[in-house]
């Protein structure tokens, strides 16, 4: 192959490269800064269920009393 068309290719390859790893989804690591990377979008239905096993947690943690009796009127004394 001929150098005038190998090297050529070889640095639009590498060019390709670097705008590919630039744009390309990333995994569970840390996330990219601003303009390549995307904030973390966490969908309505798992909010919902956090929000519930919060709230579930709250009420198991509140200790279990008992209502306090109704109050009964003072009798009258004549």
């Amino acid at each position: 192959m001929s150098d005038r068309l190998f090297y050529p290719l070889a640095a639009l390859t590498a060019v390709l490269m670097v705008a590919i790893g630039l744009v390309w989804p990333q995994g569970f690591g840390a996330r990219s800064p601003a303009p390549f990377g995307h904030p973390v979008e966490v969908p309505d239905y798992v909010i919902a269920e956090r929000r519930k096993a919060a709230e579930d947690a709250a009420k198991a943690a509140q200790p279990a009393v008992a209502p306090a009796p109704a109050a009964q009127p003072a009798p009258e004394t004549k």
